[in-house]
C-alpha cells in the first residue's frame, strides 16, 4: 500500500515535497529523488501514476522543485539520491567539478523557439536584428538564442527576465521578441491570439537528463538501477498509451497544461531513455559558452573532462543498447 502526504522541504529554496512510502515489504530500499517536472520528460509522472517503483521495490520520496537548478542543487547538497533537470546545471555543475553522475537522457525536445508578435513584422531570425529580446540569462533559453543571432549574422538587445514575466513583457510591449522555456508556448500563444508568431530552431535540442549522487551510486547502486529499469518500463507505457501518459503529466502539474497542449508539446518531443554521444557532445558546446560568458573561471572543457560525470552502467544493466555514450560519431 502506499501512502502519499505533502510537506515544505528547504533546499535551496522552498519546494514542495511529495512523500511516496511503499509498504516495507516492497519497498527494499528507499531513494529521493529531487524532481523538476517537464511534460517532455513523461516516463516519471507514469511510473508514479502506476506505481512502477513500487512494484520494482523501491520507496521512493519525491521532492518536487521548480526549476532543474534547483533540483540539481538538492542533489549535490546531499538532499537527494537522483534529480532530474535539463543538461545545462549538470554542465555548469561539472566546471565547478561538483559531485554527480548522469544516468540516463530521458528526452530531447526539438521544438525550440523565438515567440514575437505577428504584428512586429519578425518573420525570421534575420529580422531580430537590432530588436529588444527578453530571455532568462543564463539558461539553455540564453544558450539558443545566441545559437540563433550568431547564425543569422545578427546582434540584438537582450533584456534579462525571469521565465513568468516573459509573456506579459511581449504583451506590453517592453520587448520585441521572447525565447522563453518550453512550457511558457501555450500561454504565448493563448495571450498573442491572431498575433501569435513563432521562429522554429533546430540549432539546439535540450536533452532532459536524471544524475545520480556519487553516494548514491556507491551505496544503493541497485536500487538506482531499479529506479531505471522503472523508467524504462515507463518509456513502453508512454508508447502504447500516449493518452493516459498525458493524463499522468497533467495530474502532476494540477492543470497547469492540458492533456491537448502535452500531446503537442510531444510531437517536438523524443521521449527514450538512453546514454549516447550526441549528449556529450552538446555538454562540451554549452562548457565552453559558459566558460566564454565568464559564468565559470575554468578552462573549455573537453569530451573526456566531462564523460568523467556521466555513468552509463546502471542503464546498461537494464537496456544494454540504450548505454552508447562512447560510441565515437
Amino acid at each position: 500500500m502506499v501512502r502519499m502526504t505533502r510537506r515544505l522541504f528547504l533546499a535551496a529554496g522552498s519546494a514542495l515535497a511529495i512523500v511516496l512510502a511503499a509498504s516495507p515489504s516492497l519497498a527494499k530500499d528507499s531513494l529521493t529523488l529531487a524532481w523538476s517536472p517537464a511534460p517532455q520528460m513523461p516516463q516519471i509522472d507514469v511510473a508514479l501514476a502506476e506505481k512502477l517503483f513500487e512494484k520494482a521495490g523501491l520507496d521512493v520520496t519525491v521532492v518536487t522543485f521548480a526549476s532543474g537548478r534547483e533540483a540539481f542543487e538538492a542533489l549535490t547538497g546531499g538532499q537527494a539520491d537522483l534529480a532530474t533537470m535539463a543538461e545545462l546545471p549538470a554542465v555548469t555543475g561539472a566546471l565547478r567539478d561538483q559531485s554527480f553522475k548522469i544516468v540516463a537522457d530521458l528526452a530531447r525536445y526539438k521544438g525550440s523557439r523565438v515567440i514575437a508578435k505577428a504584428s512586429s513584422g519578425i518573420a525570421a531570425p534575420a529580422d531580430l536584428a537590432g530588436r529588444r529580446i527578453g530571455v532568462t540569462l543564463g539558461t539553455n533559453t540564453d544558450f539558443l538564442l545566441g545559437k540563433i543571432l550568431g547564425a543569422a549574422g545578427v546582434t540584438a538587445e537582450i533584456v534579462n527576465a525571469a521565465p513568468a514575466d516573459l509573456v506579459p513583457a511581449l504583451l506590453r510591449g517592453d520587448v520585441e521578441a521572447i525565447v522563453p522555456f518550453p512550457n511558457a508556448y501555450p500561454a504565448a500563444a493563448r495571450a498573442l491570439g491572431d498575433d501569435y508568431r513563432e521562429i522554429r530552431s533546430d540549432l539546439y535540442e535540450p536533452h532532459y537528463i536524471l544524475a545520480a549522487s556519487p553516494a548514491a551510486l556507491d551505496t544503493k547502486r541497485d536500487a538506482v538501477t531499479r529506479f531505471l529499469g522503472a523508467v524504462v518500463d515507463a518509456d513502453k507505457r508512454v508508447a502504447a498509451d500516449p493518452d493516459a501518459a498525458a493524463e499522468a503529466v497533467v495530474a502532476t502539474v494540477q492543470g497547469n497544461i492540458d492533456a491537448a497542449a502535452v500531446r503537442a508539446l510531444w510531437k517536438d518531443t523524443d521521449i527514450g531513455t538512453r546514454l549516447d554521444r550526441s549528449l556529450l557532445d552538446l555538454m562540451v558546446e554549452e562548457g565552453s559558452w559558459i566558460v566564454g560568458r565568464g559564468v565559470v573561471n575554468a578552462d573549455a572543457p573537453s569530451a573526456a573532462t566531462l564523460r568523467s560525470f556521466i555513468e552509463p552502467g546502471p542503464l546498461a544493466a537494464v537496456a544494454p543498447t540504450t548505454a552508447s555514450i562512447d560510441t565515437a560519431q
